[in-house]
């Protein structure tokens, strides 16, 4: 296909073209948003090796009651409504490595791009939160923590 045979199929098809072209920039504008945001990404794996390696301090914002039923052990509850990277549990960590997680990682990811604004060197996030734990059949310890 060279580029007039390209042109005419445009041509012929506009609805087509105008989708092609919202959807490639749509994932090029997420693409480039995620490489400036600041805060890494990680798997589960990712985060056992993270734990185990550089002691992470993993802050859990899931509700009382799904934390007390399962959340990764040595972690941290801390309510949405309560989350301030000035708090003293946050702010001694500033130097380490902190990982926010939840239920899903939606609460966290906002929580994350916040650590970072406040000057935390080294954030990440769970990408699909406890639920990606459990899906890739990582341990949850249940009660307080």
């Amino acid at each position: 296909m060279n580029f007039d045979e390209l042109l005419a199929f445009a041509g012929r098809h506009p609805y087509l073209s105008f989708g092609l072209v919202g959807l490639t920039l749509a994932i090029l504008y997420t693409e480039v948003a995620r490489l400036f945001r600041g805060y890494k990404a990680l798997r589960p794996a990712e985060l056992t090796g993270l734990i185990n390696r550089d002691n992470a301090l993993v802050v859990d914002l899931s509700s009382t009651n799904d934390f007390q039923n399962g959340h990764i052990a040595g972690s941290k509850s801390v309510q949405p409504s309560q989350f301030d990277p000035e708090n003293k549990l946050l702010a001694a960590a500033k130097a380490l490595p902190v990982v926010v997680t939840c239920r899903t990682g939606q609460a966290s990811a906002g929580a994350a791009r916040r650590l970072k604004k406040a000057g935390f060197e080294h954030v990440y996030w769970l990408d699909g939160g406890i639920q990606a734990w459990q899906q890739a059949d990582l341990p949850l310890v249940k009660g307080r923590g």
